[in-house]
């Protein structure tokens, strides 16, 4: 085992009394790629909104290299330049181009030079494939390009960590593709990631992890050749039956 980058410790979050997460323990350690699967309603997206504090746990802790990430903006400011979140619905800024949505956080948080901030976003967008989109608005692209551009908004903070939402669910079946293999190509480059994902054959082709969630819990925590293959949980087992019937529907 080598260090763990991001630490959950004995993470409970309720909203009034609907306790979403019940004592979630895991870690996630340099070039993992975990997705984390599970219904609607299990806790899946709770937990990445939790890691990321943009919802406070109600207890427990979340460790950055064995740090706890605090509720202050100082402390969460440093966390999420290190920690980058990509969301289901993209959250780009409608009145920027492509290229501004890219270099804001780099020239605001990082304090970057407009000429280094502007290479990094060349870059950033060359490597998903949006480069020839820069003076675009994201109300000009489809929602595949949208997402593809919210993946290099966030690389461009050199994040030690990307989280994604979701990613694909607010997508067109065709659009689904071009995202899933931007996030694979990153998964190859060795970017570790944590991905909430109902794209089970992604989870099951791609993650070095995949985490099931069942009613808040983590149920089982596998390599994906032990998960799908050979799941130990009865509950695990009943949810992928569901999703082989309804691929051979």
């Amino acid at each position: 085992m080598g260090e763990a980058i991001i630490k959950v410790d004995n993470l409970v979050k309720s909203f009034g009394d609907h306790e979403v997460l019940k004592k979630i323990d895991f870690e996630i350690e340099k070039g993992e790629v975990v997705c984390i699967i599970g219904s609607s309603g299990s806790g899946k997206s709770t937990l990445l909104r939790c890691i990321n504090h943009l919802e406070t746990p109600t207890s427990g802790v979340v460790k950055f290299h064995d740090v706890e990430v605090r509720n202050t903006q100082r402390s969460l400011s440093k966390y999420r330049s290190e920690v980058g979140m990509v969301f289901q619905s993209f959250n780009l800024f409608n009145n920027m181009t492509v290229l501004k949505n890219c270099m804001f956080g780099t020239r605001r948080i990082l304090h970057l030079s407009k000429e280094e901030s502007w290479k990094r976003a060349i870059r950033c967008l060359k490597q998903v494939g949006m480069a020839a989109y820069i003076n675009a608005r994201p109300s000009q692209l489809s929602g595949g390009q949208k997402q593809r551009v919210a993946i290099a908004r966030a690389l461009c903070m050199e994040p030690e960590v990307l989280l994604f939402d979701e990613p694909t669910s607010a997508l067109d079946p065709e659009m689904v593709g071009e995202v899933l293999k931007c996030m694979k190509e990153l998964a190859e480059k060795g970017l570790t990631m944590i991905i909430v994902t109902h794209e089970m054959e992604f989870a099951k082709n791609v993650s070095t992890r995949t985490i099931f969630m069942d009613d808040g819990y983590v149920v089982e925590d596998e390599s994906p050749d032990v998960l799908f293959v050979n799941p130990k949980s009865p509950r695990t087992r009943e949810f992928l039956s569901r999703y082989m019937e309804a691929k051979g529907a």
